[in-house]
């Protein structure tokens, strides 16, 4: 067990969260934008005015920000190493964007460069991999993808080099290459790896209170409004379908977008699925590959110098009973095909046609 706290850095740091996606980054981003008033009055300035620098982040490191139609440009990245800039000398400044994680070694430097230099310190959240492999392939038929989850994990952990049909997946979740290429840009004496409490959800918060200098409670989670709750295996499955009918309709990709987007917005609105509904399934091969892959990161994260805030050992899933496993099929065998209520379909399928419809 690594310390849970390391004391806070120097007043005129620049904070940079890089994500990577999937490991609370919605939750952090949102308490961060929900406490800009508190953290101001603590010397602590949240640069960019959403939930996220998104479009910045997108114009140096790559990506396309969701929900939004317009195309990230330099002008975006400039704006915010502005911002960031004017903050002043002794006021430390959050940069928090999962995108950062899509850089590559040469662009890493130049966001540390263009982000403050020295005084940049860079924070990298982590989760465990078994929790990330459903959640990420979720994310990718949300912007499109039609692989069936079982066949992309098949293409991220059995086919060399593992780098289709998602090119970005292990570039953001090889995590130990991650923290490489980052320690390598800002010095691993500038780096801090926090691990996920898979237990005490605020836990993350409380650690970027601490390395913020804030008091306990200045950070807090959203309660109402914006929602990143995931989706079933039935709502993911119909989503993926209507992808193939987009891709074969051969629509402008703005308006693909558009009705994919109103279509999980109006699925999340409609439809809060109970304690029993099927969610996402790893099969057993897929998650000893995982619990592989993820004790070889963990070796490279210690090994790497950079400093760790929590339990890192917590991201090797334990060995499971050999019962367990015989207990399922080990092949590629389809699950049963989920179930969806018709008024979370109609909801969703009338939010799109709506979408389509008003698109230019």
């Amino acid at each position: 067990m690594t310390a849970r706290r390391q004391g806070a850095l120097p007043p005129r740091t620049r904070l940079v969260h890089i994500g990577p996606h999937k490991t609370g980054t919605t939750t952090l981003q949102g308490a961060f934008h929900l406490s800009r008033r508190a953290l101001a009055a603590h010397g602590v300035r949240y640069a960019g005015r959403s939930r996220q620098p998104a479009h910045a982040a997108a114009a140096i490191a790559g990506g396309t920000p969701v929900h939004s139609l317009e195309a990230p440009s330099t002008a975006h990245w400039e704006q915010l190493c502005a911002e960031v800039a004017r903050a002043g000398r002794r006021r430390r400044v959050v940069v928090s964007s999962e995108r950062f994680a899509n850089a590559d070694t040469d662009t890493a430097r130049a966001v540390v460069d263009g982000l403050g230099g020295e005084r940049v310190h860079v924070v990298v959240t982590l989760r465990p991999l078994l929790k990330i492999l459903p959640s990420q392939w979720q994310e990718y038929v949300k912007t499109g993808h039609r692989h069936a989850y079982v066949d992309w994990l098949d293409g991220m952990l059995r086919r060399p080099p593992y780098d289709r049909p998602t090119p970005s997946f292990w570039r953001r979740h090889r995590h130990d290459e991650l923290v490489a290429r980052w320690a390598k840009a800002a010095g691993a004496e500038n780096l801090t790896v926090v691990v996920v409490d898979q237990n005490d959800p605020l836990w993350q918060l409380r650690a970027f209170e601490d390395l913020l200098g804030l008091p306990e409670g200045v950070l807090q989670p959203e309660r109402d409004g914006f929602t990143n709750r995931s989706l079933t295996a039935a709502e993911v499955e119909m989503l993926r379908l209507v992808n193939e009918e987009l891709a074969r309709s051969r629509r402008p990709a703005a308006e693909r977008k558009l009705v994919r987007e109103a279509l999980v917005r109006e699925l999340r609105g409609a439809y809060e699925p109970g304690k029993d509904a099927a969610r996402i399934a790893t099969p057993a091969w897929a998650r000893r590959a995982a619990a592989a892959v993820s004790a070889e990161m963990v070796a490279g994260i210690r090994n790497s110098g950079v400093r760790v805030m929590g339990d890192l050992d917590s991201l090797v899933p334990a060995a499971e009973p050999a019962e367990t496993e015989a207990a399922e099929p080990d092949g590629d065998e389809p699950a049963a095909e989920p179930r969806l209520p018709v008024s979370a379909v109609h909801a969703a399928v009338a939010g799109a046609l709506a979408a389509a419809a008003g698109s230019p």
